[in-house]
């Protein structure tokens, strides 16, 4: 092979080297954080309230009255309460409204533990802002927002040290 053309085959193979070498040190997105809200009440609000939904409602509604049924078709533990009393029904009461909250906080606590493990995904982080800052009562602090327009880099719904709510890079 002639002299130039094995210099010509060695400068086009240093000049695609070269080339995708620099393809595989492209510098990484930046990763900001964006307020999402100025304040952070209200955040979560209709997962963490005192009903738990209805759902948890209507499922611990009929667990209390399973229990009060099997309550009352027995004698009470307690020798001081004959079967059938006032006092039987209100000791078959009070228990079951205990099985009840019981219940009730932990379906809230499911449900709390579900809408944090959820992740959001979003077109743009403009998209994900407007979503969130419309719906703050419904997402909870640790929720994991997906935005494809950014690398897929993952950010979390936090509260920065000001109050303020925030969309911070994971």
């Amino acid at each position: 092979m002639h002299p130039v053309g094995l210099t010509r085959w060695v400068a086009l193979l240093i000049a695609v080297a070269t080339t995708s070498l620099g393809c595989a040190h492209t510098q990484p997105p930046e990763r900001n954080v964006y307020v999402i809200s100025e304040d952070a009440s209200g955040v979560g609000s209709s997962v963490e309230g005192g009903t738990g939904g209805a759902g948890a409602d209507a499922y611990c509604s009929e667990m209390e009255k399973k229990c009060f049924r099997t309550c009352w078709r027995r004698k009470p533990n307690i020798s001081s309460i004959d079967k059938g009393s006032g006092k039987h029904h209100e000791h078959c009461t009070k228990t079951c409204r205990e099985e009840f909250m019981r219940c009730v906080k932990e379906q809230e606590e499911l449900e709390r533990q579900e809408l944090q493990r959820k992740e959001l995904h979003f077109p743009t982080i403009d998209a994900a802002l407007d979503w969130l800052r419309e719906h703050k009562t419904e997402v909870a602090v640790g929720t994991i927002v997906i935005v494809a327009g950014v690398a897929a880099a993952p950010y979390v719904v936090a509260i920065a040290a000001g109050g303020a709510l925030i969309l911070a890079p994971l």
